[in-house]
């Protein structure tokens, strides 16, 4: 289970890398971030907080401080992990990119126009893996995971995949 020691309203932020990330990738961005995190602070506060990274593409901070991390503390999170990525090499996927699982069951990071022409050629289904990049809390990733069916998720509603025969 991911983030153990964190409660279900834990607030979440999930990165995905624009390429898979090796082993080295890994072990730098999370040495980093750990780094970052034993340090972060809002408004004075230190946050207590905790990194991931899953699928060898996704990192997944997440976070439970009272009242909630400032708009300054997300903002110095989120230059960190930008900071991170750049060291290596890495560009973080906006979230007009769609993640998901393809045939082949590799991660795939494709712009919304390419995704919805994946829809429609049948190569991705209701059953697809899809990656629910928008989750906030760690209780809403407990619940279903990061990969869930596309059908069951935001994907199935805007690119109305259709349900199995």
């Amino acid at each position: 289970m991911l983030f153990p020691t964190l409660p279900p309203d834990a607030r979440l932020w999930i990165f995905t890398a624009d390429r898979s990330l090796s082993e080295s990738d890994q072990d730098h961005l999370r040495d980093t971030l750990v780094g970052f995190v034993a340090q972060w602070t809002s408004h004075g506060r230190s946050v207590p907080g905790d990194v991931a990274l899953t699928e060898d593409r996704f990192v997944l901070v997440a976070a439970h401080l009272a009242g909630g991390v400032s708009g300054c503390g997300i903002d110095s999170l989120v230059h960190a992990v930008e900071q991170a990525g750049s060291a290596i090499g890495i560009q973080w996927v906006d979230g007009l990119h769609i993640v998901f699982r393809d045939e082949a069951g590799a991660v795939e990071v494709l712009p919304r126009p390419a995704f919805r022409q994946r829809v429609r050629d049948g190569a991705v289904t209701a059953e697809t893996p899809a990656f629910v990049t928008t989750l906030d809390t760690v209780g809403a990733l407990r619940e279903g995971g990061l990969a869930r069916p596309a059908g069951s998720t935001w994907h199935g509603r805007t690119f109305r995949i259709p349900e199995p025969a």
